[in-house]
């Protein structure tokens, strides 16, 4: 399984050979998928006739590759270097999965809820809470700004929950590449074991709900935590930091590392 995100639609193929280790029977069998296919919405409904600034060219693109065909998985053939090795892959039994945030898809739903008469705002209202888990259909998207013969290429549409504050918890701390066991590691490294207290894991996950940035934002508020402590604790005879709710929310940081520690 590869990831794809903003590169060269022909590196697709690419790099799903590199990763099934230069076998194309295996390849063809392979997954791919393709992330922030959002950001490729085009500005309008209408197709472009001027310079494409959209990501338009870049669905055209998709669309030979997704709904199956032999392509050119070459990363250097063609006029400039004909003697390069072609080698073609078949497209038709890859499996591609395509997710994107879709920010303003609410927004698309909810004006095909018009309602009238009494308590139509609270109607309006509760349609709008639930577009989006039971009622996506493939015209909203086309409203969004994806095109038609892409969505007729990706036939089932599904819609994600939003995570939640339990779900940030989980990933600060669950996977083998978790941040949390990733700073443990870096802190004994001098000699220093540090452990997170859950409050203080719930802060930080709390925060990063409020930001509206996702798990993303994790990585950014655990740097904010933790370089002052990992800058000046080796030069301390601290031997155990324990990361509580208070100390995250505190202002000082550098300061207090003798005692929160």
């Amino acid at each position: 399984m590869i990831f794809y995100s903003g590169h060269i639609i022909s590196t697709i193929t690419i790099r799903l050979i590199d990763a099934a280790g230069g076998d194309i029977e295996k390849a063809e069998m392979g997954i791919v998928f393709i992330d922030e296919i959002d950001k490729l919405s085009r500005k309008s409904e209408n197709p472009s006739i001027t310079r494409d600034v959209s990501g338009e060219g870049v669905q055209q693109a998709l669309l030979k590759i997704i709904e199956g065909a032999l392509v050119s998985a070459s990363a250097g053939g063609g006029r400039k270097h004909p003697m390069a090795d072609n080698p073609m892959i078949d497209t038709s039994n890859i499996l591609f999965i395509c997710g994107g945030a879709f920010e303003g898809l609410k927004t698309v739903t909810r004006e095909k809820k018009n309602s009238i008469g009494f308590g139509a705002e609270q109607i309006q209202e509760e349609c709008h809470e639930t577009a989006l888990d039971n009622e996506v259909m493939q015209d909203d998207l086309v409203r969004y700004g994806m095109m038609p013969e892409l969505l007729g290429r990706l036939p089932i549409i599904v819609s994600l929950e939003e995570l939640t504050q339990e779900d940030l918890v989980r990933i600060l701390t669950e996977p083998e590449s978790a941040l949390t066991k990733e700073y443990k590691e870096l802190m004994a490294m001098d000699n220093i074991e540090l452990e997170f207290k859950q409050d203080a894991l719930e802060e930080i996950a709390r925060l990063a709900l409020e930001r509206h940035v996702g798990a993303r934002d994790l990585q950014s508020i655990m740097e904010n935590l933790m370089m002052d402590i990992m800058y000046y604790s080796p030069g301390t005879k601290m031997r155990k930091c324990v990361i509580t709710r208070e100390m995250f929310l505190s202002k000082t940081i550098s300061r207090s590392i003798p005692k929160a520690c």
